[in-house]
Parts: structure tokens; sequence; C-alpha cells
């Protein structure tokens, strides 16, 4: 936990969940320079004030402490309760906030819009279409990020979807991002969700259907790490079995498992709202309405009851926004052992340098190598 110190007061802020080793702040120089911009410019905070992609809550925490009552929307279950965590570690009220989902429906109307550029330059894009209707003429809008974030296609978008924009100079390797409303602009269409068929030679995925909503990884095509884990997935044991694709994306193995085994039970779970609903809908479309499976935004299997589960299939990021980390990867494995029932086997795909082996034997006890390639390996723990 550090302090985050502001025009308008200091702040005790970490990210969620809280681990006493983490390193990483709950946030950066671009969160610093909007906020000084805020008040340096005196801009008016007694309107309608939407925030979008605030990561860990500094901004919204900052803002609410003003009296700002902003509306925080996130595609991040993790960034949701770190806004309500971190309101209350500094005694402010939580309902100073309105967090929304991206799924929910967004604000009427915006008289001040902030963005935290999101690492998903599809997700912004998507993002901006669904706040746009709510923009007028006197709406101030100001983006933030830092300088590897911003790029020639991030101001397109700004321009190309709200109005004209310019950025800053950087400071601390930070811009901002200022755009002012065109409430005659013809906005295109919004192309999200985007919805494809997969390609062939990937088993008993090959030519179906997947849906993605905006911000979901390998949105437009299926990752390689993935498509070589499709290839080795376990067989079916012929019993029934709960399966759970952890960190689901837009659900292509818990969806592939399925339609390999009709006895199993799928749950798909992911942090991101987008990427839930994604896989919500590739099963649907590829098993129906009928075949029994639950959908879940949480962080990571905290919700998950114990013992409850017989396969965990997982592919697990190593990055949060900009930084390498394994602790996502880490905190995946010790809640998939906890999750396993005795007997029950996690099996992971990850890059060959990120040394997943050493970490579950460490865990499980054991580990083995399912299948291998210069890039990948498919490992498989058993819970005993």
């Amino acid at each position: 936990m550090n302090c985050f110190t502001t025009a308008w007061g200091e702040f005790e802020l970490a990210r969620f969940p809280e681990h006493p080793r983490e390193q990483l702040r709950a946030w950066d120089a671009a969160d610093e320079y909007l906020l000084r911009h805020l008040d340096e410019a005196a801009v008016p905070l007694d309107g309608a004030v939407a925030v979008l992609g605030d990561r860990w809550g500094a901004l919204s925490t900052a803002l609410a402490a003003k009296g700002a009552a902003p509306t925080s929307v996130t595609d991040s279950y993790l960034s949701a309760r770190a806004v309500a965590a971190n309101l209350a570690r500094n005694g402010l009220d939580p309902s100073a906030v309105e967090v929304r989902s991206t799924r929910n429906a967004p604000p009427e109307r915006v008289d001040v819009l902030l963005v935290r550029v999101p690492k998903s330059l599809a997700l912004l894009e998507d993002q901006l279409h669904r706040l746009a209707p709510a923009v007028h003429a006197g709406t101030v809008v100001a983006g933030t990020g830092m300088v590897t974030e911003i790029h020639t296609s991030t101001l397109q978008l700004f321009e190309r979807i709200l109005g004209p924009t310019r950025t800053s100079l950087a400071v601390r390797k930070a811009r901002l991002i200022h755009t002012v409303p065109d409430t005659g602009l013809v906005r295109p269409a919004n192309p999200w969700p985007l919805r494809y068929r997969l390609p062939d030679g990937i088993g008993v995925l090959s030519g179906r259907q997947v849906a993605n909503q905006a911000g979901v990884f390998c949105a437009d095509r299926l990752d390689i790490g993935t498509r070589f884990f499709l290839q080795h997935l376990p067989e079916p044991t012929g019993a029934p079995r709960r399966i759970v694709d952890l960190g689901c994306g837009n659900g292509v193995l818990g969806t592939a498992a399925a339609l390999a085994d009709p006895h199993a039970e799928l749950l798909f779970v992911d942090e991101s709202f987008q990427a839930v609903a994604s896989a919500e809908e590739t099963f649907r479309t590829n098993l129906g309405p009928d075949r029994r499976a639950e959908f879940l935004v949480g962080d990571a299997l905290a919700d998950v009851p114990t013992a409850s589960a017989d396969l965990v299939l997982l592919n697990p990021p190593f990055h949060s926004h900009q930084a390498t980390t394994d602790t996502i990867a880490h905190r995946m494995f010790t809640g998939a052992r906890r999750v396993l029932r005795p007997g029950g086997e996690l099996h992971v795909v990850g890059n060959r340098h990120l040394g997943y082996h050493l970490k579950l034997r460490r865990l499980f006890g054991n580990c083995r190598t399912v299948a291998g390639s210069p890039k990948f390996t498919v490992l498989s723990a058993v819970r005993r």
C-alpha cells in the first residue's frame, strides 16, 4: 500500500486483491497528470462525471473525496472491487461512486468524461461508441495514459467517435488527451461484438462460431497458445465431471471440452465482464440453451466451493496492464488446487520460458508435461 498525493488530499491505495508482497502501485503518473489537470484547469465537477477504465480506483477515490460523485465504468471485476476497497480504506462513503460494468447501460448524460486509456484499443472503441450518445457540446473530455499506451490510432478513435482531438506534452512519461465533442459528427457503426468461425485442424471446435466482445484477448483470431492447448485437451473419462474454464476469455477451451464430453458440466470464470459475456454466447451458440453450464465474473476461483471440480483448464495471463507479473498465475494455481477434488487435474498451457512446472511442483507436489513445442508447453498437475 502506498500514499497517493493529489491537490485534493492524500489517499492510501492498494490494488485488489491486496497482497503483502505486491510491489505494483495502485496508480501511476497518468492518474496524477489527469487529476492535476482537473485541478489546475478548474474543471467543474458538480455535474455528471463518468470515469472510464479506472484501473485500481485512484481516480474514483480522489474524485469522491472532492465531492464529484462519479460513475465508474469498468470491464474489470478486480477494478470494481478495488474502487470499493479504496473508498473504504480512506473513510469515504461507498455510495460516493457508482460502479457500472461495461455490460450495464451507460450513463444517460455525461458532463465530464475521463478516460484511462485501456490496453485494448477495441475496448476503448466499443466504450466510446456506447458513451458517445451521452456526450453533449459542453462535455469536457479528457483522457490519460502513459506514452507507451497512447498511439496515433488511439487519438484517431477519439476523433472518429467524439470529435477533434489533441494530445498534451509528455510529463513523467504520461500524456493527456483533449477532445472537443462534435454533436454533428457522423460516427461509423460500432463493429463490436465480433463473431467468426474457427479454422480447421483444432479438433471438435473446427469450423465452429465464436463470439468476442471488445477487449477479449485475441478477439479477432485464435491465439497460438490456445490453438496448441486445443490439440492436447484431456480425454473424456465417461463419468460425469465438473470442468472449470478458468480465465475463460471467449470460452473456446470450455466449449471444446463440453463438445467432447457430453457428460461434463461446465463453469466459465473470468474477471472480465466482456469475456464472460463472450464465453456464454460462444457456449450457447455451439451447445444450445439446455446444456448445463455456469458463467461467473469474479476474482479467479475465490467464489468457487472447495473440492467441487474434477478438471481445471487454464491459459493464464502474465501481464497486469503494462507490468509483467506471475502473481496472477500463482493465485490461479493456488485456487485450482483448492477447488479440485482429490484426483482432480489442473491442465495449463504457457510459454516455455515462464517455468510454470516449478511452481506447480511446489504447490501440487507433482507435474508432468502433456505436450510441448518450441514456444509452448502443456502441463498437468494432480490434486493428491
